[in-house]
């Protein structure tokens, strides 16, 4: 349901399709959106290009990009030398942590989103994670961002004030892929905009093979639709 008065939430926009969907949700509930990305090392950095797009296309009233190097503290294929697992089987994918995993990501993602909501007055963060179609993450799950949410209303002038509770919110977490696609599809997300995979070639191409592009495939495979942004090989 539309705001009363629009009020102002920052949005974790990584770029990928979960994240552009939570976006434009939370844009058609009227919040005015403050989009936040981080450049962090990620092997994909690709995905900032298509986070500012995004952004633009629906209608962020600013769109901010943080550089932290998590790569001085490595640990992940992401961030490391470390292989990006390839062609695992629908079984495996989300039945241990693989090494796609960046420690705290999301917790360090969070606690600047949380910052920045704070600076704007703003009571309402969004999050595009999910717990159904996933890799596994520990801090993609329901119980941590009830954790988190509550954390958040203890450690900030906001929350231990009264002034407002802060709300972490996390609408797609109990939806598989297929849904998530339809959702965004509905809300007009332009999917060729986004970018899943962990391991692009350089112009962007995604390499099929990977938790993200295997996840995404089977998604847009049970939606009954097209992904636009798997088109062309990889170089």
């Amino acid at each position: 349901m539309p705001l009363q008065q629009p009020s102002p939430a920052v949005v974790l926009l990584s770029g990928g399709l979960d994240s552009a969907t939570v976006l434009a949700l939370a844009a058609r509930e009227g919040y005015v959106c403050h989009a936040l990305s981080l450049r962090y090392g990620q092997r994909h950095a690709l995905e900032l290009e298509r986070a500012a797009a995004i952004a633009r296309q629906h209608g962020a009233a600013h769109h901010i990009v943080l550089d932290i190097d998590l790569r001085r503290f490595g640990g992940s294929a992401l961030t490391a030398d470390i292989p990006v697992p390839k062609q695992r089987t629908p079984a495996a994918i989300g039945r241990t942590i693989p090494p796609t995993y960046v420690p705290a990501r999301n917790t360090v993602f969070l606690s600047l989103a949380l910052a920045w909501a704070e600076t704007l007055a703003a009571a309402d963060i969004f999050i595009g994670v999910n717990a159904l179609d996933y890799s596994g993450y520990p801090d993609c799950r329901p119980e941590y961002i009830a954790a988190f949410e509550l954390m958040a209303n203890l450690a900030t002038k906001a929350g231990t004030e009264g002034e407002k509770r802060l709300r972490i919110h996390a609408p797609l977490i109990h939806m598989s892929k297929a849904d998530i696609i339809r959702k965004g599809a509905a809300l007009g997300v332009d999917f060729a905009l986004t970018l899943s995979c962990y391991d692009p070639g350089p112009a962007g191409a995604p390499c099929r093979a990977c938790d993200a592009c295997l996840l995404r495939a089977k998604g847009f495979a049970e939606a009954g639709l097209d992904d636009p942004a798997m088109g062309s090989a990889r170089p």
